[in-house]
């Protein structure tokens, strides 16, 4: 309960702040979402911490501890990018919402992540160039001016999001038991 304290006294800042302005929803807009990531963090914690002992049945996603730090830092960055793609969807600014989802597209080097990644977990490899493809169509949406087709990309790329984390869980594993697991993965 006391987390949810500071989360309405933000809200009733925000309201505050935006009441009776033409101009503010394009501040409020990346206001309430950077919010909304927040509130989502800590939710998030709360869950890990919860499903440890309700029993988490998302197939487990085997990571070094190493890769599991760098994947989590990725997530961050990823992040960051939607963050950066509805900031400038506020101001209705195409060329920078085209620059904010260049990082989250598709490249090789992302392309061979995604599958070291993912080397012990099936489907999970699928999923993540998914991810990175649909990020694609944001920005191409963006260089054709197309606000609408924008968001509709943004809200695929999103879905890839949900459904992933919905699906999958980080397991840090040991050294051996990663070799164990991609040999028997890649024998399949």
């Amino acid at each position: 309960m006391r987390g949810k304290q500071p989360v309405l006294v933000a809200l009733s800042r925000l309201h505050a702040y935006g009441s009776g302005m033409a101009q503010r929803p394009l501040v409020v807009v990346p206001a309430l979402v950077l919010l909304l990531l927040v509130c989502a963090q800590t939710r998030a914690e709360e869950h890990s911490m919860m499903s440890k002992s309700a029993g988490d049945t998302r197939q487990p996603l085997p990571l070094l501890a190493m890769m599991a730090e760098h994947q989590k830092q990725n997530m961050r960055e990823h992040l960051a990018a939607v963050q950066g793609i509805v900031a400038a969807i506020a101001r209705d600014d195409m060329d920078a919402v085209a620059k904010a989802a260049a990082p989250i597209g598709y490249s090789e080097a992302m392309g061979q992540m995604c599958e070291h990644m993912g080397a012990a977990a099936p489907g999970f490899t699928a999923m993540a160039l998914n991810f990175h493809h649909t990020a694609d169509t944001i920005g191409e949406a963006a260089r054709r001016g197309d606000r609408a087709g924008v968001l509709s990309a943004l809200d695929r790329t999103l879905q890839t999001c949900v459904t992933c984390h919905g699906g999958y869980r980080q397991e840090v594993v040991d050294e051996a038991t990663w070799k164990r697991l991609t040999t028997a993965a890649a024998s399949r």
